[in-house]
């Protein structure tokens, strides 16, 4: 297994929209919320929309779409700021990370903390829009958020928690609008955990040469040369527990339709992984926003 190394895919890629175009005071908290890299973004507000729109069986209303983007923005970005504070001394070892605000000394932790604080607060002033079952329901998620970035010293398994911290968002959506979270909407969370699992350790055979000089664990390394058949593993779980979740949310035949899609792109992306390529690994792991769109699309078709 070889580290990442080619410039072009380091965590921070100098002379991009954030270099050229904000004063340099902001680049480091612009780069430590992770609003250069999106991908996360994305990864979190398309399920956080299927879910919005199956809860609503329909298009849903613009008021929720905007309280819950902004929410899975918010605390994404957060998350990310708590991951950087946590990791800052094993970052700066790893070649995808290491020009990081913190890890290269941009920024010190009281910044950071203080930054962190801020999107806390911002991230809080939404819950006014929400109903107290749901700011219950939302408040759940934060020992996920802090313990996240701890897990990858103890467990193999830090992406799984990943996954359900991620999604969280899919079962506020059903608590909001419909005032529980019933059987398939955990089922659909719980596929959407699998789903992270899967595309979450592509990303992580990136990291795996340099995580094991440092000690740290991932589900990469405890899955070794057995990745790609234990990822196929998990993108097939995803499927089963899509699909079965649709349906007993009463998702009608083009959802189907749309599973039929996902899976055919899930099959595609084990087809084409190869462990001992990162370059490839990135790019698989950034086809996964594919994935999100498709659910979310999926999940609209099943309510016509």
């Amino acid at each position: 297994m070889t580290t990442l190394s080619h410039p072009d895919l380091s965590d921070i890629r100098r002379g991009d929209w954030v270099d050229r175009r904000l004063p340099a005071s902001w680049r480091p908290y612009t780069r430590l919320a992770r609003l250069d890299r999106p991908v996360g973004i994305w990864l979190t507000l398309f399920p956080c929309w299927a879910a919005l729109i199956q809860a609503s069986h329909g298009f849903p209303a613009l008021k929720q779409l905007l309280v819950f983007s902004l929410g899975a923005l918010l605390m994404r970005s957060a998350g990310s700021t708590v991951n950087d504070i946590a990791d800052r001394k094993f970052d700066g070892h790893v070649e995808r990370t290491r020009f990081r605000p913190l890890a290269s000394g941009q920024i010190g932790v009281p910044e950071a903390l203080v930054f962190l604080v801020l999107q806390l607060a911002l991230a809080a002033s939404l819950l006014i829009f929400l109903t107290p079952y749901t700011r219950l329901v939302a408040i759940s998620v934060l020992p996920l958020v802090f313990v996240y970035p701890l897990c990858k010293r103890f467990t193999h398994w830090p992406q799984a928690v990943l996954g359900a911290a991620f999604n969280w968002g899919m079962l506020m959506a059903w608590a909001q609008i419909v005032g529980e979270i019933p059987s398939g909407a955990v089922l659909m969370w719980l596929g959407a955990v699998a789903w992270q699992i899967g595309y979450d350790s592509v990303y992580a055979y990136v990291d795996v040469r340099d995580d094991l000089s440092l000690g740290l664990k991932s589900t990469a390394i405890l899955f070794g040369r057995h990745g790609k058949a234990l990822i196929g593993l998990f993108y097939a779980l995803t499927v089963v527990a899509w699909s079965v979740g649709g349906w007993m949310s009463g998702m009608s035949l083009p959802y189907a339709a749309g599973m039929l899609v996902i899976a055919a792109h899930l099959c595609w992306q084990i087809w084409r992984i190869d462990l001992a390529r990162p370059d490839l690994s990135y790019r698989l792991f950034l086809a996964n926003i594919l994935t999100g769109a498709l659910l979310a699309v999926t999940a609209f078709a099943g309510t016509w």
